[in-house]
C-alpha cells in the first residue's frame, strides 16, 4: 500500500510541473505578442531615426558641391580598383620585383635614358647574333629562275658540311648512337622515307599508320603502369610533334576538364622553378595563371610550397622525372597524394625519363615511384624521339582515362567543308614520323632498351665521378638519371662553358644556381674520358687566368643572372629570337 501511494504521488508531482510550464509559456506569449499598435509604434521611431539620418546627411554634403560629389565615388572605384592591381602584383611577383618594376619603369621616363639602355641592350644583342648575321650573308630570298631537279640533293650535301660536328659533342640533341649512315640510323631514315607522304589526318585511306600510332601509345603506355591495377585500366593517348606539343595538350586538357567538373572559369596551375619553359608557353597560350614555386634543398618540387599555393582555381600540378635542369626526380608520389586530396590534375614530364626509368628500375636502380601506378597522376608527356631512340618530332602524350582526353580534342560541326575533328595540336600530321617512331620500339624491344639503359647509365656514372674528381667544381644534387649538371663556387662556370665550346662540347648553361650540364646519350659513351680529359683543363686554365674569352657568351650569362630586372632579361630573349628569322 505504501509502495502504491508513493508511486501516484509521484505522478501528480510530474503533472503538475508540466502544467505550471505550460501556463508560463501561455502566458509569456500573451506578453511577448504585439498588438498592431505596437507594430506602428516601431515603423514610427524607426521613420523618425532615418529622417534625423537624412537631415544630418544633407546637412553635411550641402557644403561640398554637387559636381564633387557625383565625382566621388567614381574616383573610389578607380582608387580601389588601382590598389587591388597592386597588391594583386605583390601577391604574384613578390614585393622586391615589384617595386623594382615600378622603379625601372620610372626611370626609363627620364628624358635619355630609355634611349641609352635601348643602345646598350641591342650591343647586346648584336653579339649574341654576330656569328648568325655574317653566316646569313647570302641566303636564298625568293625562288630560283630555274630548278636545281635531282642536282638539290648535291647542294643539300654541300649544306650539310657546314654543320658543326655534334657526335659525341653535344649535350643530349642526338640520342642514337653510332654513324648516320648504317645501323639504327640507317633503319629509321628508311621507315621514315617509306611513309614520307602519308598523313594520319586521312585514317580511311593511311590505315597502316594509324595503326602504328596507337601501337606506339599502347606499347609506351605499358611501360609506364596502364597495365597496373591501380592506372584503372584506361591509359589512353596520342603521338605529338615533341615534348613541348605534349605538355601543351595535357595542360589544355586539364584546364578544360576542371572546368567541367568544378566550374573553374579563372585557372592556375603550379609548377616548381625546375619545370621546363613549355609550362610557360602553355600558361600564356591559354590564358592560365602560372605559380612558379622554389625546389626544396635537394632540388626537388617542394610539396610543402605547392600546397601553399593551392587554392579554388588551382586546376593542375607538375612534377617531372627527371627535371630538365639536374637529372633529379620529383617526389611523384607525394604530388599524387597532394593531388588527390584537392581533387585536382597532377601532369608527370617524364619528356626525358619515360625511355629510361622503366629499364633502370628493372636493372636495379633505385628509381621512385613516378608513372600511373600512382595514385593521383592523370596525364604524362613522354619523347620517343629521345631516348626511344625514334626521328626527331616524335613524343607522347598520356591520359588516365578517357575522360580527360574527351577535353584534348577539337570538333568542329559548323564548317562548310565538312564535319571536322582534330586530336591534337596539327591537324596535318607527318606519317613517316609516326611509322619511324613505331620501327624503332619494334626494332629494338625489350632487349635493346634495357641494354641501351645500362650501357648510358654506368657512362653518367663514371662522368658524375669524375666531376666529382675536380675540387673546383660540385654535382648540383644527386642525378637519378643521365644529366649530370655542376657548378663552382670559386670560379666563373660559364668561363669553362666557354672554353668547353671552343673544345667542340655543347653543353647546356642553367641558373639558379649558376651552372651546366650534360645530358649523356649513347654518342657519349665513346668519349666520357675525352670530356673528362677537357674539362679537367678548361676549369684549370680559368682558375690560371680568370676572365671572358674573346667571343665568349659568359659575360651575357653573368650579367644576365644578375639583373634584378628580369622583364629586361626577357626583351634581350626577344629582340634576339625576332632578328634570327
Amino acid at each position: 500500500m505504501f509502495i502504491i501511494t508513493r508511486k501516484y504521488k509521484l505522478r501528480i508531482k510530474r503533472l503538475k510541473t508540466l502544467y505550471s510550464f505550460v501556463s508560463y509559456t501561455k502566458n509569456s506569449r500573451k506578453k511577448t505578442r504585439k498588438t498592431p499598435m505596437d507594430y506602428s509604434s516601431s515603423l514610427s521611431s524607426l521613420s523618425f531615426h532615418f529622417n534625423s539620418f537624412r537631415a544630418s546627411a544633407n546637412s553635411f554634403l550641402s557644403q561640398y558641391e554637387p559636381l564633387l560629389l557625383l565625382l566621388a565615388p567614381l574616383f573610389s572605384l578607380i582608387l580601389a580598383h588601382l590598389l587591388r592591381s597592386f597588391f594583386n602584383l605583390i601577391h604574384e611577383r613578390g614585393l622586391k620585383a615589384s617595386l623594382l618594376g615600378f622603379l625601372m619603369s620610372s626611370v626609363k621616363l627620364i628624358p635619355g635614358v630609355k634611349s641609352y639602355i635601348d643602345r646598350e641592350k641591342q650591343k647586346v644583342v648584336d653579339k649574341m647574333q654576330s656569328d648568325g648575321k655574317s653566316k646569313r650573308e647570302g641566303w636564298r630570298t625568293e625562288l630560283p629562275s630555274t630548278g636545281l631537279g635531282t642536282l638539290v640533293l648535291e647542294k643539300m650535301k654541300e649544306e650539310k658540311r657546314k654543320d658543326v660536328a655534334w657526335q659525341g659533342k653535344c649535350s643530349g640533341t642526338v640520342y642514337i648512337g653510332g654513324s648516320e649512315i648504317d645501323g639504327h640510323f640507317s633503319l629509321i631514315n628508311e621507315a621514315c622515307s617509306m611513309f614520307a607522304h602519308t598523313n594520319p589526318l586521312h585514317l580511311d585511306v593511311f590505315q597502316s599508320v594509324g595503326r602504328f600510332e596507337a601501337e606506339v601509345v599502347a606499347m609506351t603506355a605499358a611501360l609506364l603502369g596502364s597495365q597496373e591495377k591501380s592506372s584503372g585500366g584506361q591509359v589512353c593517348g596520342n603521338m605529338t610533334s615533341g615534348g613541348t606539343e605534349s605538355i601543351l595538350l595535357a595542360v589544355k586538357s586539364s584546364r578544360d576538364y576542371m572546368k567541367s567538373k568544378k566550374g573553374i572559369t579563372r585557372p592556375e596551375m603550379i609548377i616548381p622553378v625546375s619545370a621546363h619553359s613549355a609550362y610557360d608557353k602553355a600558361a600564356q597560350y591559354f590564358n592560365i595563371k602560372l605559380w612558379r614555386v622554389p625546389v626544396n634543398k635537394d632540388f626537388q618540387a617542394d610539396v610543402k610550397a605547392i600546397r601553399r599555393h593551392i587554392n579554388k582555381n588551382t586546376i593542375l600540378i607538375v612534377g617531372s622525372a627527371p627535371g630538365f635542369p639536374h637529372g633529379i626526380i620529383d617526389p611523384i608520389e607525394e604530388l599524387g597524394q597532394l593531388a588527390s586530396s584537392f581533387g585536382i590534375c597532377l601532369h608527370v614530364d617524364l619528356c626525358l625519363g619515360g625511355f629510361v626509368l622503366p629499364f633502370a628500375r628493372e636493372l636495379g636502380y633505385p628509381i621512385p615511384p613516378f608513372d600511373f601506378s600512382v595514385k593521383g597522376v592523370s596525364s604524362i608527356s613522354v619523347d620517343v624521339h629521345k631516348y626511344g631512340l625514334a626521328p626527331k618530332g616524335t613524343s607522347i602524350v598520356l591520359y588516365r582515362d578517357h575522360e580527360i582526353r574527351k577535353h584534348q580534342f577539337v570538333a568542329v560541326t559548323e564548317w562548310s567543308g565538312g564535319l571536322y575533328v582534330s586530336p591534337t595540336i596539327a591537324g596535318s600530321r607527318p606519317g613517316g614520323l609516326i611509322a619511324g617512331a613505331w620501327a624503332a620500339m619494334i626494332s629494338l624491344g625489350k632487349e635493346g632498351y634495357l641494354e641501351n639503359t645500362k650501357t648510358i647509365m654506368e657512362a653518367t656514372k663514371r662522368i658524375q665521378k669524375g666531376i666529382e674528381e675536380i675540387s673546383e667544381l660540385y654535382v648540383v644534387g644527386r642525378p637519378d638519371m643521365t644529366i649530370v649538371a655542376f657548378g663552382s663556387n670559386v670560379l666563373d662556370i660559364f668561363e669553362v662553358n666557354d672554353l668547353m665550346t671552343s673544345k667542340g662540347w655543347h653543353l647546356n648553361a642553367l641558373q639558379r644556381p649558376n651552372s651546366i650540364h650534360i645530358c649523356v646519350t649513347l654518342q657519349h659513351v665513346p668519349v666520357v674520358e675525352d670530356f673528362l680529359t677537357d674539362l679537367k683543363e678548361s676549369v684549370n686554365t680559368v682558375k690560371e687566368n680568370p676572365g671572358p674569352i674573346s667571343g665568349g657568351l659568359a659575360p651575357i650569362y653573368g650579367a644576365a643572372g644578375k639583373m634584378p630586372d628580369r622583364g629586361m632579361v626577357q626583351d634581350l630573349l626577344v629582340d634576339y629570337m625576332d632578328g634570327t628569322c
